[in-house]
């Protein structure tokens, strides 16, 4: 059986220093995938991965490296959609768990959106401030699913 990694993706995560902290206390490796060079900790545990500046590469890596034993963060509702295609547990940086279920609604709701902003311009605003209490669900979140995937 492989192990269980963390796949981060990385450019806007707001929640990479909680997910250092969560892989070290279960021992598990993580994967912080960027377009340009990022600071991360020196750790054996935790790999760098910078690919190309090419659209969609970061996911294009996270997408190909995923499987039933990794957990995917990420904001991106396409990457999460193929994530879990590949049988990833998918957790958005507030926490929210991304299903078979919901990922179906999350990408028309994505859709409807991305043409109200373009017939509206910059004049609707974006999403809500990230909050303590969405660090919090996170970290909850990501002790569960390593929890989970450790039991099997």
């Amino acid at each position: 059986m492989t192990a269980t990694t963390i796949l981060v993706d990385a450019d806007a995560c707001p929640v990479k220093d909680e997910i250092y902290k969560v892989a070290w206390r279960h021992e598990v490796a993580v994967k912080v995938v960027s377009n340009s060079r990022l600071r991360v900790p020196e750790h054996p545990l935790i790999e760098r991965i910078v690919v190309s500046d090419g659209f969609d590469a970061a996911d294009d890596w996270i997408a190909e490296a995923s499987d039933a034993r990794s957990i995917v963060v990420t904001s991106d509702i396409l990457l999460a959609d193929r994530a879990l295609k590949a049988g990833a547990t998918v957790l958005a940086p507030t926490g929210k768990p991304f299903t078979a279920a919901s990922i179906g609604p999350a990408i028309a709701t994505r859709a409807i959106m991305a043409d109200l902003r373009a017939g509206m311009g910059d004049g609707m605003g974006g999403p809500p401030p990230f909050s303590k209490a969405d660090r919090s669900a996170f970290l909850q979140a990501l002790d569960t699913a390593l929890v989970r995937l450790k039991r099997g």
